[in-house]
């Protein structure tokens, strides 16, 4: 027998309804224009954990992140006007990253519209381009519909952002109206037809690349992708922050294929005579700026996956066009079983022979007391292999990325966006999500900054993420363009830090200082025995601008070209 549905207020139809599509942890600022919602949520509290940011941006990023690292959606709670523009940025990188998140916005009430009321804004016009669905419910009885809406939207196909604004007087007043079912996901699959004319360019291929990228993945696709990847002795290369989708330690992986890539295997994407995409958008990052492949039609033969139709054609037309889901095509990939014999498989090895010396002596060191490499070597020595790495933007993120080998799905958290302030809401978001999984936030000084008052909500919530900091005392990714293109003209670059370590103490959270490179193994080694959340300012040498070169390198470079 079916249960009758009660009267409830807007707020606790709205709970019910986040109950039953599975959420557990929800990220807020609270506001006075969803009070009704904060009331439900008490009720709920066993159910539904809410994390509380010091700040609405924070917030949003912590949502991101979390479904970036899980696969459902990320559940953000902001008021309106500041709020939600606050958390604007994160919508944006969600939407850029692909990752499923629901942002929820209090509203003025429903007879104050159209009048300039307090903080009022029309949430349509401002997040339409930035969003996958954006709309307001006006009646509390059509809550589960809308719901269940934005949860479908915000994991199916390619996924993204959605936001729902909240009229005050909708979440206060009553009605009676039945629940949905949980959502469910849906991705279309590849046909025959078309695996098997990939099966035919993959046989006439010589030099084949695989770029991997994307969002909607789970353990099944990548487990199915790997065993296709092998199956056919194919060379992977990760598009920009997708690096975790294929573990690097693997022989077949080959690189990361974004900002500062190997310029070895720039020109292997270059010369490659297919190029298989798989999930990556193509984007300007994964391409270089549209040179290693040329639209709107490749040297390379080109075979793209998406799982979006509308992102296949948009940029480059491909001989291949599969929409599918990612998990849909790896399985089908799999199937295809194992080639009698193929003809690069000597071109794999010396592709991954490259990635070895682009770790290795190709690198020619840092200047000064730090070198960030032998840094990251401690960290993958002594935390487990399944820490999860989050990081922002900037120059400092390079040295991650070249020389970290990420060990498999979600050990890697970071915006395709290019959002500064990123790295430290998505830590606290990674830990909220996995509380027994070591989290890393690794962090530039400058992108530190933009978010690093939610070291108070790792504190509060007992949360034991380890922010390391590198301090250069620069925004130092626009002091290299400045270098680059002004050079010696140095403007609005550089700024003054506190004393991070001691900063992260007066938090409640451990604080260490590193200015050797031989301190950093103890100081890691104390924060993790710390238990509690911990920061590590590694001091480097500001003439250290990227991985391959020094200001003082862009600068004679620039003298000898006048």
């Amino acid at each position: 027998m079916t249960t009758a549905p009660q009267p409830r207020t807007g707020g606790e139809i709205l709970v019910d309804q986040l109950k039953i599509h599975g959420v557990r942890h929800a990220f807020c600022v609270p506001g006075e224009s969803y009070l009704a919602v904060l009331d439900a949520l008490y009720g709920a509290r066993e159910a539904i954990e809410l994390i509380v940011a010091r700040q609405d941006g924070g917030a949003a990023f912590m949502a991101g992140a979390y479904g970036k690292m899980t696969g459902k959606p990320g559940i953000c709670f902001v008021t309106r006007g500041p709020g939600a523009t606050n958390a604007s940025i994160a919508v944006h990188t969600a939407f850029q990253d692909s990752d499923p998140m629901i942002l929820f916005v209090g509203q003025v009430a429903s007879d104050q519209v159209e009048r300039e009321a307090f903080q009022e804004m029309d949430y349509r016009r401002m997040f339409g381009q930035m969003a996958k669905w954006v709309a307001q419910i006006d009646r509390a009885d059509r809550i589960p519909e809308y719901v269940s809406h934005a949860f479908h939207t915000a994991v199916s196909g390619r996924p993204g952002p959605v936001v729902l604004a909240l009229p005050e007087d909708m979440l206060t007043a009553m009605a009676t109206v039945a629940d949905v079912r949980p959502y469910k996901v849906v991705q279309a699959s590849p046909n025959a037809a078309d695996m098997g004319r990939l099966m035919d360019l993959l046989a006439g291929a010589e030099r084949p690349l695989v770029i991997l990228g994307g969002a909607g993945w789970n353990a099944q696709g990548i487990a199915d992708l790997r065993a296709f990847v092998e199956a056919w002795d194919l060379p992977v290369g990760c598009s920009f922050r997708f690096q975790d989708l294929y573990d690097n330690r693997l022989p077949n992986y080959v690189g990361d294929i974004g900002i500062g890539i190997n310029p070895a295997l720039a020109a292997r994407v270059k010369g490659a005579d297919l190029v298989l995409a798989i999930g990556a958008r193509l984007g300007e990052m994964t391409t270089s700026g549209y040179t290693l492949l040329t639209p709107p039609v490749t040297t390379q033969t080109l075979v793209h996956v998406h799982n979006d139709p509308d992102e296949l054609g948009r940029v480059y037309q491909g001989e291949l066009l599969i929409a599918s889901g990612m998990n849909e095509f790896a399985a089908a990939a799999r199937a295809l079983g194992r080639p009698a014999s193929v003809r690069y498989a000597g071109a794999t090895r010396t592709a991954r022979a490259d990635y070895e010396n682009w770790q290795g002596s190709a690198y020619k060191g840092m200047p000064g007391k730090v070198d960030l490499r032998e840094v990251i070597r401690v960290m993958e020595a002594v935390l487990p292999e399944d820490t999860v790495f989050t990081n922002g933007a900037g120059n400092f993120s390079g040295w991650l990325h070249r020389f970290h080998r990420y060990t498999g799905l979600r050990t890697q958290l970071a915006p395709t966006a290019g959002s500064m302030g990123y790295g430290v809401p998505a830590g606290v978001a990674a830990k909220v999500a996995d509380r027994a999984r070591t989290v890393v936030s690794f962090n530039g000084d400058g992108c530190y900054m933009m978010n690093g008052q939610e070291l108070a909500t790792a504190v509060h919530h007992k949360l034991g993420v380890i922010f390391v900091i590198v301090n250069n005392g620069m925004y130092g990714t626009i002091r290299m363009h400045q270098e680059r293109d002004y050079p010696e003209r140095v403007h609005g670059t550089a700024f003054t830090n506190p004393d991070f370590a001691a900063l992260a103490r007066a938090y409640g959270a451990h604080g260490e200082t590193v200015t050797e490179t031989d301190q950093f193994q103890g100081a890691l080694e104390r924060s993790v025995a710390s238990g509690k959340p911990a920061v590590i300012e590694v001091v480097i040498d500001p003439n250290a601008i990227t991985t391959q070169t020094t200001i003082e390198g862009l600068r004679a470079k620039s003298r000898a070209a006048r």
